[in-house]
């Protein structure tokens, strides 16, 4: 069984993920994607990614966000980072509670998603709401950030059988 057998369930699934993709692509607002589908898509994707492919993902998906977008979800992880005791190097220069280097730079907040998943794999499992932790995505940039990221690996892994 290759990767993308184990990712997404072989070729029988490829249509299903190939839409989910084109959903997340064509933007907001991303209510045709449901916390179930980008909790399921993250679940069955992201696991089987190494660091390297998993932050190429991330940057890829927050491209695709707006900077205000990118600077909500930049507060987000910073705040669920510091309550799950991982820390990320602080560069607020202009003091207004986020790292500077994230609020522009999906790059930057790519390194950062990865660091934070590398320390604790967990944290975005204890965020979707798994093991009584609270309800699946209730904040709308952790999900469009969660479904974003599964949607740029699966195309990376549906686009290696081309």
């Amino acid at each position: 069984m290759d990767l993308l057998e184990r990712a997404i369930g072989g070729q029988a699934k490829r249509a299903e993920y190939e839409d989910f993709i084109d959903r997340f692509q064509k933007g907001a607002p991303y209510d045709s994607i449901s916390n179930h589908e980008a909790i399921d898509r993250y679940d069955r994707v992201t696991p089987e990614l190494a660091d390297g492919e998993y932050r190429d993902a991330a940057a890829a998906a927050f491209e695709r966000l707006t900077p205000q977008e990118r600077t909500e979800f930049s507060r987000w992880l910073r705040t669920q980072a510091k309550a799950d005791s991982v820390t990320i190097p602080d560069y607020d220069l202009d003091d207004d509670g986020l790292d500077d280097r994230l609020q522009g730079a999906p790059g930057e907040l790519a390194e950062v998603t990865t660091r934070v998943r590398e320390r604790d794999p967990n944290i975005f499992e204890q965020v979707l709401g798994k093991g009584g932790t609270g309800g699946p995505l209730d904040n709308p940039i952790v999900k469009i950030a969660v479904a974003g990221i599964a949607a740029m690996a699966a195309q990376r892994l549906l686009g290696q059988r081309d």
